[in-house]
């Protein structure tokens, strides 16, 4: 319902025909609404993929005799492909020289017209992905194994029976379509090639039907579908076992509601007719298959740390996650699966300071729930304290008495009215929702700004084992204060009010550690000579197997 409202505006009375005192947004990627901070921490949900596939397993040891009620929701794998160099270099980009896709995929022309830009490396690209690039199978014979390429190992081809293919757009869509068509490529004419890209293939959930009657039944059909957005969102077609991201997305929420779209149940109920409990599941497991390695672990850390937003080490986090979601990367010689460790320090090695920054501007760095406000405004020192912040004197002392006292009143009334709720009433409340509403994203605003400065401060501090806290308030107060405008008393009082989200603070302290030495250790320097710990925001990691502090 996320996505929905975007659409159609942030104000649900304008386009929802009923009356009620709540609503419930639903989402499984809303990493976009909990960063700009449109819900408040005491909103926020949780049931993730991590939890279903752990209460999948847990159920199994518990009652292995039973029918178990998560049996059929596949497990996701991500395979991830580095090309080879030949492909690589026809387009590279960025600080990193990665591999970009849409650039690799670039077309032109529309319908029977349209046409790779490199389309003899895109014929290059569709003989690898089936085995049969012959640089590739040389390297297999001199390493003594073959690589688990997608349409070419027998323990994966039964999950590309019909697969999802995202594509940079629909000049790429339709350039696919009519290559996979030549007559070059018989192995893939055993596929239908649907297109569900651009104005021939409807609107919104107009492109679903054709796909479906192609698709039939699952069994005896094979199918490829092509899309650059279409049915990427809110679509369940069962039979999709894989999707091949074949264009840059560098949002973890874009590239995970695309890659859910393959996580969707195929089973078969009382399969034999006299069981009623008996479930024949035929897709234990989904593949989501990636061609830019970099950017795709940049989106499993992400994505990892957004699940779990209580684990205040990110390693451990992204580890909760590759235990329900193996991640293989196969490096031009060998497919070995990847731990968290390493994911960390590959996503990290190849990000850049813009995406690193996003982390820190982040409104779920900062808690500005009612009973946070509170705190601040039954502490004079605290209040004070915020005041010496850049930006909240323009504001005013009263803009925190504004947000609670405006939110309760307004809570109280919807309670107590109900359905009772007159008109000119309800207009009221409206206006009076949207003004605190509006102040408090101020006072986040502001919070977060001030938590842009953190940044700084860390590069500018030589400590790396200590916690940020006790760096701030213990070792290098006077520089903290130079550069945030803070004192140490200011900064402690808030912290132990809880203003900082302490959980989200470790995580963006760690992201630009792993930063800062990667960027290093990528020139040849060793930033900490023998650093076997990571301080973060209130707690020490360690490095590899030592024990967490």
């Amino acid at each position: 319902m996320l996505e929905e409202l975007d659409e159609l505006g942030n104000d649900e009375d304008d386009f929802l025909p009923i009356t009620t005192r709540a609503y419930l947004y639903l989402s499984g990627t809303p990493f976009k609404a909990l960063a700009t901070g449109e819900f408040i921490e005491e909103q926020i949900f949780n049931w993730t993929y991590t939890d279903e596939q752990r209460a999948k397993a847990e159920y199994a040891v518990a009652q292995p005799d039973a029918w178990n009620p998560y049996g059929a929701l596949p497990e996701m794998r991500l395979f991830t492909y580095q090309m080879p160099d030949e492909l690589i270099a026809v387009a590279n980009q960025g600080e990193f020289d990665e591999f970009d896709l849409n650039e690799f995929f670039e077309a032109k022309g529309a319908g029977k017209d349209a046409e790779f830009t490199r389309k003899t490396d895109v014929q290059k690209w569709l003989d690898l992905v089936r085995g049969a690039h012959l640089p590739t199978q040389v390297d297999a014979m001199r390493m003594g194994t073959r690589p688990p390429f997608p349409y070419s190992d027998v323990r994966l081809l039964p999950y590309l029976q019909h697969s999802f293919w995202f594509l940079p757009n629909v000049a790429a869509c339709e350039a696919m379509s009519n290559l996979l068509a030549e007559k070059q490529n018989v192995f893939w004419h055993d596929y239908k090639v649907l297109v569900v890209a651009g104005p021939g293939a409807g609107i919104g959930l107009d492109a679903l039907p054709p796909v479906r009657a192609a698709i039939g039944d699952g069994h005896d059909t094979k199918t490829i579908t092509l899309s650059c957005g279409k049915l990427t969102t809110g679509v369940t077609v069962k039979q999709w076992s894989s999707i091949l991201m074949l264009r840059n997305l560098n949002s973890p929420e874009t590239y995970f509601q695309a890659a859910f779209r393959v996580q969707s149940p195929w089973s078969i109920k009382n399969p034999d007719g006299d069981n009623p409990s008996a479930e024949a599941v035929l897709k234990p497991v989904c593949f989501v298959f990636d061609f830019a390695p970099t950017r795709a672990l940049r989106q499993i850390a992400d994505y990892g740390a957004g699940l779990s937003p209580e684990t205040p080490n990110p390693e451990q986090a992204v580890e909760e996650l590759v235990k329900f979601l193996p991640v293989l990367a196969y490096d031009g010689s060998n497919m070995t699966q990847v731990d968290a460790g390493g994911i960390l320090d590959i996503a990290m090695s190849g990000t850049s300071a813009t995406l690193l920054a996003r982390k820190w501007e982040s409104a779920i760095l900062v808690n500005v729930d009612n009973e946070t406000l509170r705190k601040i405004m039954n502490s004079p020192d605290a209040l004070n304290a915020v005041m010496n912040i850049e930006g909240f004197r323009a504001l005013g002392n009263d803009i925190f008495e504004t947000v609670v006292n405006k939110s309760d009143a307004v809570k109280k009334v919807k309670k107590e009215k109900g359905e009772d709720i007159t008109p000119a009433e309800k207009k009221e409340l409206t206006a009076e929702e949207k003004e605190y509403k509006s102040k408090r994203k101020q006072i986040q605003e502001k919070l977060v700004k001030f938590a842009t400065r953190i940044p700084a401060f860390m590069y500018l501090t030589d400590f790396r084992e200590n916690t940020l806290t006790d760096v701030i308030t213990k070792l290098e107060p006077g520089l903290f204060r130079t550069v945030t405008g803070l004192t140490v008393e200011d900064f402690h009082l808030l912290v132990n009010l809880g203003v900082f989200n302490a959980t989200h603070m470790n995580q963006a302290v760690f992201a630009f550690r792993r930063y800062e030495d990667s960027s290093l250790s990528y020139t040849g320097i060793e930033s900490h000579k023998g650093l076997r710990r990571y301080g973060l925001y209130d707690t020490v990691v360690a490095v590899n197997d030592e024990t967490v502090v």
